[in-house]
């Protein structure tokens, strides 16, 4: 067990790209966490995903030796952090088990929505701030304008902030000093009963549930009686250790120390993340408080292609919801696709990945619904309801009102692209609350619909920028408004998977659209295939795929006209049979794509 007084736990926090992964390689490499041999760029994204995409999905967490310039050793615990706002339950809970953070801003880019959105957070854990710049060796580099800017936008003192290069390691050893100067110790004691706070957990196939966690007060060791006291659940520790980054057995994990513990828990409902882990033989008096739910803003349904899959989907979920807390799912039947689950996840991004780590890591095969957020209806007869499928939607007659979520959005932006910005917040229902400068930069703060947020609008916004517009948002609350159920029918059927719920003054462009983009998507079968985006009972916009035709008339030459129309007459009454009967597969691509809209 380490001394309090020779340990530091600290987050790398930034916006995205501005460097956290590199500056967590220079440390461990200036630390020797690992040898030469082992190492790579972005050594802690060890997801496949990650590194294909270049971005930080998990949080992750490693113990570093470092001998500081006053010859005194000291253990450092590191938890590099992602960047983009659907993870942002991420950095909640990898500030709750730090007392520091270091503020990365790019040199060049200056700060940016999300690095604001992460300083709150830290401010709100009572954390101490190290602003470091990060790319100073590029020609674009400005420090001095940034400190300035530091200072402006967020009220941080920036004049003692170091300036660093993670890519050639340059100023790297001034930042550990830093933190070894500069940020507080942990606090706890070290007789007192076994507090342990649960920070993550993921399923392992050999190992069973593997708990990572940070103790509060007492000592943690192989061989303990531990009880969640949550869940309630008792299991035998049988391996306590450390990662550095590679997995390492220690004897006991002391007061402020992370590490993770192995106990042979079977269940995934038994390690809930926020729990309070405790001795069995001697309970701490209460549990910690853990973190505060997350509150799933994005809604839609997985359903497997193939009915037999259903349990392997469920089983698949569960492990994935061990790893990512801010993921929920509940079963749901739906007419048309069957069995399968609804699920809540934080934004688009968080949708996309949990949907490809299901196809990659359990080799699934899904069908996606439209995602949609959670609408609150009051009925004529005074209940209340909360909707999170649309196709689940009462008669209109029912209806009274009808509620939707409102984000407060902040975005920032380089001046010659503000007229873009704000004239793609009007098109989205937007109210503008605020307007400033910082720099040369403009900072709008605008309220919207998260319904006309959830789509595309992280993809337009980037797009009409030229990607220099960075953004963050969080719900402000419920607001009424004039929303109607956009059904679409294939062929006279309703199809579940492209219900909408959009506001009236946008239905018909928004069905139009759709039409449009179905026709060109969905194959062409024998008989014509009427596509429409109806409101209620009122059909609003129609588009007609056309049918194959196969040529009866080819082995008539010659010979009277009569005998041709008769045969095309007998493939018309043929035809006009089979759309009565006709069933129309819609390729899952087609749904993805309909539901991108891009342009429109």
């Amino acid at each position: 067990m380490t001394e309090l007084s020779r340990l530091r736990n600290f987050a790398i926090i930034a916006h995205i790209d501005h460097g956290k992964s590199t500056l967590a390689d220079r440390m461990i490499q200036v630390c020797g966490g690992l040898s030469e041999r082992e190492m790579r760029d972005q050594v802690l994204d060890s997801m496949e995903l990650e590194r294909e995409r270049g971005i930080t999905i998990k949080a992750q967490t490693v113990r570093l030796n470092y001998t500081a310039q006053d010859g005194h050793d000291y253990v450092l615990n590191m938890i590099d952090t992602p960047g983009h706002v659907d993870f942002s339950y991420e950095v909640s809970r990898s500030l709750k088990a730090c007392e520091g953070s270091i503020l990365l801003v790019d040199a060049s880019q200056g700060v940016e929505a999300q690095t604001l959105a992460n300083v709150y957070l830290a401010l709100d854990h009572d954390h101490e701030m190290i602003p470091v710049l990060n790319k100073v060796d590029l020609p674009a580099a400005e420090p001095e304008r940034i400190k300035e800017q530091i200072e402006e936008v967020i009220g941080l003192d920036a004049s003692e902030a170091l300036e660093i290069s993670a890519k050639t390691g340059q100023g790297v050893t001034d930042v550990l000093e830093a933190i070894v100067r500069r940020l507080p110790a942990p606090k706890g004691e070290a007789q007192a009963p076994l507090q342990a706070l649960v920070v993550d957990s993921w399923y392992d196939t050999y190992l069973g549930v593997v708990v990572l966690v940070r103790v509060m007060h007492g000592a943690l060791k192989a061989g303990q009686k531990l009880r969640f006291m949550g869940t309630r659940a008792v299991h035998d520790a049988t391996e306590v250790g450390i990662f550095s980054p590679s997995k390492k057995k220690v004897e006991a994990l002391g007061p402020g120390e992370i590490g993770y513990v192995i106990s042979g828990i079977k269940t995934i409902q038994d390690a809930k993340v926020g729990d309070t882990v405790t001795d069995e033989r001697r309970q701490c008096a209460r549990p910690l408080s853990g973190f505060q739910p997350s509150v799933p803003v994005v809604f839609c349904g997985l359903f497997p292609s193939d009915a037999a899959d259903y349990e392997e989907l469920r089983d698949s979920l569960g492990k994935l919801a061990l790893n990512d807390a801010s993921f929920q799912f509940e079963p749901e039947v739906s007419p048309a696709l069957g069995f399968g689950f609804r699920c809540g996840f934080l934004g688009l991004l968080h949708l996309e990945i949990v949907q490809e780590r299901l196809e990659r890591e359990f080799d699934l095969d899904l069908i996606t619904t439209a995602p949609s957020v959670v609408y609150k209806l009051t009925l004529t007869d005074g209940e209340q309801l909360e909707l999170h499928n649309p196709v689940d939607m009462p008669e209109v007659t029912r209806i009274k009102t009808i509620e939707e979520p409102w984000i407060r959005a902040t975005i920032l932006v380089p001046d010659e692209h503000l007229g873009a910005v704000l004239k793609l917040c009007e098109e989205r229902r937007g109210e503008q609350v605020d307007l400033t400068y910082a720099g040369s930069r403009a900072m709008v703060v605008y309220r919207l619909p998260l319904n006309e947020v959830v789509f595309d609008f992280y993809d337009r916004l980037k797009s009409v920028t030229r990607g220099y517009a960075s953004f963050d948002y969080h719900l402000e609350g419920y607001r009424e408004g004039d929303l109607v159920k956009l059904s679409i029918l294939v062929n006279g059927d309703p199809v579940d998977a492209l219900a909408l719920v959009v506001h009236r003054s946008q239905a018909e462009a928004r069905g139009r659209a759709l039409c449009t983009k179905l026709k060109d998507l969905i194959p062409k079968q024998m008989f014509k295939i009427a596509i429409q985006a109806a409101i209620g009972g009122k059909v609003i916009a129609r588009e007609t795929v056309s049918a194959l035709r196969k040529d009866v008339t080819a082995k008539c030459y010659g010979g009277d006209i009569t005998r041709k129309r008769k045969l095309l007459e007998k493939q018309k009454a043929g035809k006009k049979r089979m759309r009565q009967f006709g069933n129309v597969e819609i390729p899952q691509s087609a749904f993805l794509a309909a539901l991108k809209m891009g342009e429109d």
